[in-house]
Formats: structure tokens, sequence, C-alpha cells
């Protein structure tokens, strides 16, 4: 039987480690959906991402912003039908990207914040890098778009949770000294009123469950690849 799909347009690779999971996520909702041999139609484009890296921490986002929307006119004359960045930081040049192309562009926080609402919170928790829990660009799309209330963790927290997502998460690396680091984090984002946390970097996912959390977690890497699932079946 032919089941008409469109073809999924993946910018990846930030890390590798996280885009895996996106592939596995995205075919598994395809299979579980159509059954049988099916898989998912995509394309990805998979940076190298020492050099992402080394942008970002140089504060170049003009130049990473050139990157990946370089990358995003490959997908599109791959013949993807639309886009998605599998990353949340990277969702910083978002709206630049889209510009540049014509394809749309399926944003991270949109589906996560459409489940947060259907589950009734609306005060939440936010880990990720320093870039997305410090910058505007994703908590304000929050806070705007969804009407979400955003908290984020202390300075200190918020150091420890950047390391440990650049020196140990997307280099494959699972310590259980960490797993506490952010198992106190949740702890305090709960005493100060959070309802749910958002895990808003795609590494997360490989280091805690909902067993190290005090409240729901919302797991972008997930909510993420199965919504891009979803429209490309759409």
């Amino acid at each position: 039987m032919n089941i008409p799909m469109k073809v999924i347009g993946l910018l990846g690779g930030m890390s590798w480690e996280s885009s895996a999971e996106y592939y596995r996520i995205i075919n598994e909702r395809v299979r579980a959906r159509l059954g049988g041999l099916h898989s998912a139609r995509c394309l990805m484009w998979s940076f190298d991402f020492a050099q992402i890296e080394a942008l970002q921490q140089a504060g170049d986002w003009t130049s990473a912003t050139e990157r990946m929307i370089e990358a995003a006119r490959r997908l599109e004359r791959g013949g993807a039908d639309f886009m998605a960045i599998c990353t949340n930081t990277m969702h910083r040049m978002a709206d630049e990207i889209q510009s540049a192309v014509d394809l749309p562009l399926l944003h991270i926080v949109d589906p996560t914040a459409q489940r947060i609402r259907d589950a009734g919170y609306r005060r939440i928790g936010l880990l990720g890098t320093a870039f997305t829990m410090e910058q505007a660009f994703y908590k304000e799309r929050l806070r705007q778009m969804h009407g979400l209330e955003v908290l984020v963790p202390g300075d200190q927290d918020r150091g420890a949770i950047h390391r440990i997502i650049y020196q140990e998460l997307v280099l494959g690396r699972v310590e259980p000294a960490s797993r506490d680091v952010f198992r106190a984090a949740m702890q305090d984002l709960a005493t100060r009123g959070a309802e749910a946390i958002i895990l808003g970097c795609t590494e997360i996912m490989l280091l805690v469950s909902s067993e190290d959390s005090p409240l729901p977690l919302f797991d972008t890497t997930t909510i993420h690849a199965e919504a891009i699932a979803d429209m490309a079946m759409a």
C-alpha cells in the first residue's frame, strides 16, 4: 500500500547523540501508526558540532546563523517538505532560518507548550543550556505565544547544568553524580512553585527520567520528534 508522507528535513548533529534519538523516535512513531515496514521519509544535515559549539561559546551567533541557513537551504534543495531543528539552543535563530527558506519550520517550543497546556499546567521550570535558560528567545516564546510562566534554576545550578551538557552529555557520558545535580535543581524548582519541568535540551533525556523528578517532565526531544512524525503523516 502506498502511504503518502511528507519528506522531513532535519537540522541535526547538535549533538549527534540526541539526533540519533530523533531518528529513532520519528521512525518508531511512523511504524506504530502505519505498521509493517513503514518508516519516515527524511533528510538530515548533520553538523560537525565542534564547529557549532565554538561559535556558541564565542558568542558569534551571526556566523552560527549563516551556517544554519546554509544547511536549511541544502534541505530545501534536497526535496524536504518541511524542516525541524533537532536542538533547543539553536532555535535562537529560528526566525532567521524560517525567513531564508520556503519550507515550514516546526518549532520545538510549540508542540511542547501545547502538551503542557493540555495537561493543565501554567507555571513551568526550564532546564537547558545557559543560552536557553538565560536568553530571551525560548522563554519569551513560551510566555508570549503560549501564556506560560517560566522559572529557571539559580546561578549555581545553571552553571552546573550547562557544564554537564557540554562536557558530558554531548559526549555520550552519563554520570550518576550529574543526575544528582539535576535532581537537586528540579527539587528547587518544585519548591519555588513550578508545576512541571521542561527538559529544554535534547540531551537531558539521556540522563534523567520521570523517576528523578518530583514534578511531571516534558521531554522536548520526544515531544518534538513525535510532532515531526505526525506532521509528516498528516
